[in-house]
């Protein structure tokens, strides 16, 4: 861990919450869309994923617009359940280390997401732990399609740091992508880069024996 950092910002998917992108390409190809992953990945994705994520369009304009977009007539189940085959599990580990964590710093969560994935995910969190939001766990939980803005523009951090007054020299970012990495690290904010199958557990926050 680094030194003198008083608070945390955690990302989501791929740091909290398992995730697998290729399980919703997969699942989109299981409907006969072969090219999914031109349209939506990790790394990048078209401007109908960024409004859906930034709140600018409801879920049924959505399924609606990305049947347009395949030239498709899926039912708007059959595409809630492809788009969110990437959700994975919560493992406990991570729970009680937010837990723990509590004690000790400001925990903020900023992750890029959108309504169908955040009532899918609240849901299994529910199911597997008894835990009825992850925002339990947080001083503020700030999602994307709530917030309006989404990593890596800067704003987004920079709200947070304006709204609870951060220093970003003692504020800490811990994110799976390199490029919300990088817009952190631009604002001053100290970060670590999930990268190569790195977790929390077993990489930062490490049991002391």
């Amino acid at each position: 861990m680094i030194k003198g950092i008083k608070h945390i910002i955690f990302d989501l998917g791929g740091v909290l919450l398992n995730i697998d992108y290729h399980k919703t390409t997969a699942a989109f190809q299981a409907l006969g869309v072969p090219n999914f992953d031109a349209l939506y990945s990790q790394r990048e994705q078209i401007a109908l994923f960024d409004a859906l994520e930034t709140g600018k369009i409801e879920a049924t304009t959505f399924y609606d617009e990305l049947n347009t977009l395949l030239q498709s007539n899926f039912t708007h189940d059959q595409l809630a359940t492809a788009w969110n085959a990437m959700l994975l599990d919560w493992p406990l580990r991570r729970l009680q280390i937010l837990q723990q964590l509590q004690n000790q710093f400001d925990l903020f969560l900023l992750s890029n997401t959108n309504s169908i994935h955040e009532a899918a995910f609240t849901h299994s969190l529910q199911q597997a732990h008894g835990i009825p939001s992850i925002a339990l766990y947080f001083d503020k939980a700030y999602f994307s399609h709530r917030l309006g803005l989404r990593k890596p523009n800067p704003q987004a951090f920079q709200y947070i740091l304006d709204t609870h007054n951060l220093s970003p020299a003692a504020t800490l970012f811990i994110d799976d992508s390199v490029q919300h990495i990088a817009a952190a690290k631009s604002l001053g904010i100290q970060t670590i880069h999930l990268s190569n199958g790195m977790t929390i557990e077993k990489d930062i926050f490490k049991p002391l024996i």
